[in-house]
């Protein structure tokens, strides 16, 4: 048989992404990190654990953090997707992001955008979280640099005093 007789056939994925409208022709197996990472050069998303467990992988497809490692680009057909790249405005960074960077909530930086998106998905769902919440959305996201208290701090100090980040 001939390498070309394993070839699955190609379907059209057109979705929001990053605000963008976008499509791209992926077999119908296709994880999204592949499609984000390897067609479409969005290397924030970062692969670790490919089983849905760490949360380096983390997008928000329809503002909802999804594991794009266990996620079939198909799926994200007519849906909005936001990686990282996709939270600044410009050159000016998302409040979180600005929270993070003050509060020193990141050292390698490797889980920086899983738990930035997950922070962001919990903001819209809740205005004024508690500790107890916070530590909810973040439990899909494992670091190994920071511990987590600076974090923690970060996205506490944001909710408590959101003024300093706009």
């Amino acid at each position: 048989m001939s390498q070309t007789e394993y070839e699955f056939p190609m379907m059209r994925v057109d979705f929001n992404l990053n605000g963008k409208a976008t499509s791209v022709d992926v077999e119908p197996c296709e994880m999204l990190i592949d499609v984000l990472r390897d067609r479409l050069q969005l290397k924030g998303t970062k692969r670790s654990c490919d089983v849905q467990v760490c949360g380096a992988c983390t997008v928000l497809v329809d503002g909802n953090p999804t594991s794009s490692c266990t996620t079939l680009c198909a799926d994200a057909h007519e849906r909005d997707v936001r990686t990282i790249e996709g939270l600044a405005n410009g050159k000016e960074l998302d409040p979180v992001q600005r929270a993070f960077i003050a509060h020193g909530a990141l050292q390698c930086g490797f889980c920086t955008p899983g738990m930035i998106l997950s922070v962001k998905a919990m903001l819209e769902r809740h205005k004024k979280p508690s500790e107890e919440t916070v530590r909810h959305y973040l439990r899909g996201n494992i670091c190994r640099c920071t511990g987590y208290v600076k974090i923690l701090e970060a996205v506490m100090d944001l909710i408590q005093n959101p003024s300093h980040y706009q």
